[in-house]
């Protein structure tokens, strides 16, 4: 039975999104690229988030580096080098069909900030009366 997109993801999604993460961080941590952009920034990049599609056959990886440092030169060598990903994938996990994996800029915390700035500048008229 097909899900509706109303839905969101189902529990297997999550599952196996937060299972493939957890293989591209310690991919990234040991680090055995033959790209120079990865064996110098793998350290500072963070896999925040795999979000697997419903037939489990593809995943995007959202990723931050340190500081949002590089992000638009680590991009690209991460989606060239995304075969490296795969393969642990498929090694490590225990799922039928390895998902192509590509790599996308996570930009939620920086939405999420402006919208606390945003918050921020909000006047409630009970802190008028508080401050007199």
């Amino acid at each position: 039975m097909p899900r509706s997109p109303e839905k969101g993801p189902s529990q297997r999604q999550l599952r196996v999104g937060e299972q493939i993460r957890h293989i591209m961080s310690e991919t990234l941590a040991r680090g055995h690229f033959n790209d120079e952009i990865l064996m110098d920034m793998a350290g500072m990049i963070t896999v925040t988030e795999v979000r697997a599609t419903p037939d489990l056959r593809q995943a995007t990886a959202y990723v931050m580096s340190l500081g949002g440092k590089d992000i638009d030169k680590v991009l690209p060598a991460l989606n060239n080098n995304a075969a490296i990903f795969q393969k642990d994938i498929n090694t490590k996990s225990n799922l039928k069909f390895t998902p192509r994996v590509r790599f996308q800029e996570d930009v939620s915390f920086e939405k999420a900030q402006k919208l606390d700035e945003l918050l921020s500048t909000i006047k409630y008229s009970d802190q008028d009366t508080a401050e007199e």
